[in-house]
């Protein structure tokens, strides 16, 4: 059976615990700069909603990082950076991207649903839309994908993919099609670097939902 997760949202149409993701979608989905977590444990969960959430999401993903010893080989990851991630329900399945800056975990963009597609094209158009993002922001901060498929894919501005082009992937394959125009019609200054996710936990962009 899988395990069971608890959803905070301290963020949200109405913010609380709650029991299972649809719960926590509903509170949470449409909501500009929405902010929520998962927790393996209900207690867990109830702990940090009474807390402050910034305690939780962005700095907790790196707390491993910042608790590494000056002795260690391992680099601290940027802070002052952006970071994008993907989540699928199925693979392929209903598909979800969005960009958070890394320290705070605030989110500041997401992209779908989509009701069809996979975690890598997810996290490229993350990747592309984040560095648009910040390109009209006027920041040249890093950017941060644990993909090193869609990093790959971002760099040679060209998509290697088996999903096909139907009516369900339409949309999806649309925005595809603009970010690949996009990178190759404008540059950039921002770095696109791989997340250490081993050294420092998950990506602060995480959608909690494994």
């Amino acid at each position: 059976m899988p395990k069971s997760r608890y959803y905070v949202v301290w963020k949200g149409k109405k913010p609380g615990v709650f029991s299972s993701w649809s719960e926590c979608e509903e509170q949470v989905k449409g909501i500009e700069g929405a902010v929520y977590k998962s927790f393996p444990t209900r207690e867990a969960a109830e702990r940090a909603f009474s807390g402050d959430h910034r305690d939780y999401i962005g700095k907790d993903s790196i707390q491993s990082a910042l608790s590494l010893t000056s002795s260690s080989s391992v680099s601290l990851p940027i802070l002052g950076s952006l970071s994008v991630d993907a989540a699928c329900k199925g693979n392929p399945g209903i598909l979800e991207y969005r960009g958070v800056w890394t320290e705070t975990g605030q989110e500041v963009f997401r992209g779908g649903p989509f009701p069809e597609g996979t975690v890598n094209l997810g996290e490229f158009l993350g990747i592309v839309h984040g560095l648009a993002f910040l390109k009209t922001q006027g920041k040249s901060c890093p950017l941060y994908s644990d993909s090193r498929t869609a990093i790959k894919w971002v760099k040679e501005k060209a998509v290697k993919t088996k999903l096909e082009r139907t009516s369900n992937t339409h949309r999806l394959f649309e925005l595809i099609d603009r970010a690949l125009i996009w990178l190759k019609e404008n540059d950039y200054s921002s770095t696109v670097l791989k997340w250490n996710t081993a050294a420092w936990g998950e990506i602060p962009a995480d959608f909690g939902r494994k």
